[in-house]
């Protein structure tokens, strides 16, 4: 068994981490200092993406797990103004920080119905098969440079000399930079961040609240739709997401 196999092989029980089982606390602590395989001299396809998937998924689940934790936070505070039941001091203070993280004004007039629609529309879960079906598409199964170099997984920039590593092919007059993240875990953190709080996906965040709302699984390929902004490629690349998503279906499915 080769080197890349072996890695393969330790992974797996990850991989089916999100087909029903919850990361234990050792687990979430550990995800960011996985080792990350070399995908590059990987040349068998499946070998390829089964570590991939593998290497990025308990990173996917912990943040959900992390997002589901504050929305049930603001559920719960939703269900006691429901019951005429005020917010105590120590809410009052965790659900300004959950403001200020997503980027929602919070007023003088703090937890209000209005409040805790706007944060409900954003702090919400991602679909693991759009998660991963961005990563494998933004960093060409892990092989970018920006992958292999900054554990950047999904094309995120940043805009401070300095921050990361300039593109080879960028434009005359663009300052910005390719964001370097620590470890992979870092770089699924920022994409929940940026899809969850970012106006470009507004659209994105409306398809998974109707979804909540008709009672419906969170489901990828329709979440999708609310990319369009996410490539220049526009409608282009939603399609290829679409198509990426459906073709991978055994990963999701298996467990």
């Amino acid at each position: 068994m080769n080197k890349n196999k072996v890695v393969i092989a330790a992974l797996m029980s990850a991989l089916m981490v999100g087909c029903g089982d919850t990361p234990n606390s050792d687990e979430s602590v550990n995800v960011a200092s996985l080792s990350k395989p070399n995908f590059s001299a990987m040349t068998d396809v499946n070998e390829k993406k089964t570590a991939f998937f593998a290497y990025l998924m308990p990173s996917v689940e912990q943040e959900n797990k992390r997002v589901t934790k504050e929305r049930d936070f603001l559920l719960r505070i939703k269900a006691e103004l429901d019951a005429g039941k005020s917010p105590d001091s120590e809410e009052i203070d965790h659900a300004r920080r959950l403001s200020k993280m997503y980027s929602v004004s919070f007023t003088g007039d703090g937890v209000t119905d209005t409040w805790l629609s706007h944060m409900l529309l954003r702090v919400d879960v991602l679909p693991k098969e759009l998660v991963l079906s961005q990563a494998a598409n933004e960093s060409a199964w892990g092989t970018s440079r920006f992958a292999t170099e900054g554990n950047n997984y999904f094309g995120q920039w940043c805009y401070r000399k300095g921050c990361g590593l300039v593109p080879l092919a960028r434009n005359e007059g663009s300052t910005h930079e390719v964001a370097v993240f620590e470890s992979a875990y870092r770089s699924v953190n920022a994409y929940f961040m940026n899809v969850n709080r970012n106006s470009a996906y507004a659209e994105l965040r409306e398809l998974r609240a109707a979804q909540r709302r008709a009672g419906k699984p969170i489901e990828g390929t329709k979440l999708a739709e609310g990319l369009i902004r996410y490539s220049e490629r526009g409608n282009a690349y939603v399609t290829e997401i679409q198509a990426m998503i459906k073709h991978n279906n055994k990963y999701w499915s298996q467990g």
